[in-house]
């Protein structure tokens, strides 16, 4: 890693690769046991629900769900290295334990799993954080996301029982509130 607290492309490749290689392990597992890790998913509102903040993200109902998360995971991801690895290592922390928290305290009833919150985060960093900055890449960065991921905000709508856009919502303005304060610092 240089001084500027940046990987090199290659680098940032690797990692990304290699922390989807990790979800997708832990996918692996918890299918061929009959999804049993879900049980350690976030439950809102309950003391042992709280383990899920941290296990949720790692955690799919079917493969459809992984699926469906992997793949922004892994581009949101490398997108959000372009800030610099520290700045991905916050934003990933704060959505991760932000989106979790307020789910845990606000969400409804049921075991809350998926990257959703964590890929929702992603994508409102993404977004404000590169026209924030007035750097021509981030802004570009930040182009790109809204063109081809904007779909994404009607997740944030109770539109499914069985999504939890509780995550995508609480995810999104977690990313949007990182943006901003990272921004003013």
């Amino acid at each position: 890693m240089s001084s500027s607290n940046t990987l090199t492309m290659r680098q940032q490749i690797k990692l990304v690769i290699t922390l989807s290689l990790i979800i997708a392990g832990i996918e692996i597992f918890n299918l061929l046991t009959g999804r049993m890790l879900n049980s350690f998913g976030l439950i809102p509102r309950q003391i042992s629900g709280l383990i899920g903040i941290v296990s949720a993200p790692l955690l799919h109902n079917n493969l459809w769900h992984f699926f469906s998360n992997i793949l922004p995971f892994a581009l949101f991801s490398f997108l959000l290295l372009q800030h610099g690895t520290r700045r991905y290592l916050q934003v990933s922390l704060a959505c991760i334990f932000g989106s979790g928290l307020l789910v845990w305290v606000f969400g409804r009833t049921a075991i809350h799993v998926g990257a959703s919150g964590l890929i929702y985060g992603y994508f409102g960093y993404l977004l404000l954080a590169g026209i924030l900055s007035g750097k021509i890449k981030l802004i570009a960065i930040s182009l790109f996301v809204g063109i081809s991921y904007g779909g994404l905000v009607f997740g944030v709508l109770p539109l499914r029982s069985y999504i939890s856009w509780e995550s995508h919502l609480f995810g999104l303005l977690v990313g949007l509130g990182c943006a901003y304060y990272f921004h003013k610092k």
